[in-house]
């Protein structure tokens, strides 16, 4: 089993920035891809980011390109989503997720078997 706990979620004011974190804990980490997505009202859940433990072959959505990155800190088994020049479009609820190591990592919700309890991310204009 893999634990995961997202945090760093809030309100902020379009074109600011914030940084989720997501601690993972359990066995053999190192095996798995690690990826964010989110999930807007009315909407299916889209894939945001993901990279394999070693964060090689990091994808980013076309929508965060260049906005947003994704890293890690394997001492702490926590990955990092930080967000810069936040839109309102990016108002969602943010799911930190491992799945299966492969590369490149997959962008299908499916493909990922653990999940947090996701972490609102609010953008007012």
């Amino acid at each position: 089993q893999v634990q995961l706990v997202e945090s760093g979620g809030g309100l902020v004011q379009a074109g600011g920035s914030l940084r989720l974190s997501c601690a993972a804990s359990g066995r053999t980490i190192s095996n798995y891809n690690m990826g964010w997505f989110r999930q807007a009202p009315g909407n299916e859940r889209e894939f945001v980011t993901a990279f394999n433990w070693d964060g090689v072959g990091t994808l980013y959505a076309d929508s965060v390109k260049g906005r947003f990155t994704l890293s890690r800190d394997n001492a702490k088994n926590t990955v990092y989503l930080q967000m810069n020049s936040l839109k309102r479009e990016d108002t969602a609820v943010y799911y930190c997720a491992a799945g299966r190591l492969r590369m490149p990592p997959d962008v299908r919700s499916s493909e990922y078997d653990y999940w947090g309890q996701g972490t609102q991310v609010t953008v007012a204009s």
